[in-house]
């Protein structure tokens, strides 16, 4: 499987729909995005929005996060999902590369991200490429309106 990876500069119609569709694989409790929720993604300084197609369908996405801090540029990939059909052929490495290429590009200093334990098959790619586990506590405050 040929894959493609590109930045995401304007939330079109394709996109959205593309956005929409994969969510759901990655998260059941994410709400579904509209065209202004994708937009202000897209439009953000601190994100940029990768998507990976293979004959020209969009089987994945990512998102790296970039951010300044007194110690120096972070940055963060959040969000990676490979729709089901497209599993195992490359994608997911193909978009964490890419992540990699920009945020080093950038001048980050770091690049961390967050995996389940239970995907195996992702958290093992990610040691492939390079990443390694940390000795720390992951916190969240759930911030209900």
């Amino acid at each position: 499987m040929s894959v493609e990876v590109e930045v995401v500069r304007e939330a079109t119609d394709e996109v959205v729909e593309a956005v929409t569709r994969l969510l759901p694989q990655l998260s059941s409790s994410a709400g579904a995005p509209d065209h202004e929720s994708v937009d202000r993604l897209v439009r953000s300084d601190a994100n940029t929005l990768l998507l990976a197609r293979a004959e020209g369908r969009a089987v994945g996405m990512l998102t790296l996060i970039m951010f300044p801090l007194p110690s120096g540029l972070r940055s963060r990939i959040e969000d990676v999902v490979v729709d089901d059909a497209a599993r195992g052929h490359g994608v997911g490495a193909e978009l964490t590369r890419e992540a990699l290429r920009l945020a080093e590009a950038a001048g980050a200093r770091t690049v961390d991200l967050t995996s389940h334990p239970s995907r195996q098959a992702a958290n093992r790619l990610y040691e492939r490429l390079g990443f390694q586990s940390r000795d720390s506590q992951v916190y969240r405050f759930v911030v209900r309106p």
